[in-house]
């Protein structure tokens, strides 16, 4: 359920658990804390944590800082293929 206006979730969405997943994936594949995640990513750390839990429903804004944090595309942020 989203928060109208917040993109936060009360129950995880399968969706965003598996963006969270990517995230994570990508964020460890470079050796680089949640910290420095949000750091390159103009987020805040509790942001970058939430997000890998599945517990945010990023906006498109969020999904290219994020992107552009890991140093990938954004749509590699929802291809499966690891």
């Amino acid at each position: 359920m989203d928060a109208i206006g917040t993109g936060e979730t009360l129950d995880t969405d399968p969706m965003c658990r598996e963006l969270g997943e990517r995230v994570r994936y990508f964020r460890h594949l470079q050796g680089i804390s949640q910290e420095e995640l949000a750091y390159r990513s103009g987020l805040h750390r509790t942001y970058i944590g939430a997000l890998e839990r599945g517990e945010k429903n990023a906006g498109l804004t969020n999904i290219f800082k994020v992107a552009h944090g890991l140093g990938v595309e954004p749509w590699e942020l929802f291809n499966e293929e690891k």
